[in-house]
């Protein structure tokens, strides 16, 4: 077993591929994190738009006397 060890620790050129395919496998993980991150912070952007939004949507409302209100909402529902 030790031989093998040995064998394998000694030659450079299998040290090399080694490290190649560590390199590579590490890239591809940095590579899927950042796409996670940037999906993550795609859908918080998205997430804030439609909240803004709606808090416009209920200031303009909220200023709205009752009966107009109302009235506005009306439209809206499906009789």
């Amino acid at each position: 077993m030790s031989a093998l060890l040995t064998f394998l620790l000694g030659n450079p050129t299998l040290l090399g591929i080694g490290a190649a395919i560590l390199a590579a496998l590490g890239w591809g993980v940095r590579q899927r994190l950042a796409g996670e991150r940037s999906e993550r912070a795609r859908v918080a952007a998205a997430e804030a738009a439609a909240h803004d939004i709606a808090d416009q949507i209920q200031n303009d409302i909220g200023a709205l006397p009752g009966a107009t209100a109302r009235k506005e909402l009306k439209s809206w529902a499906g009789d």
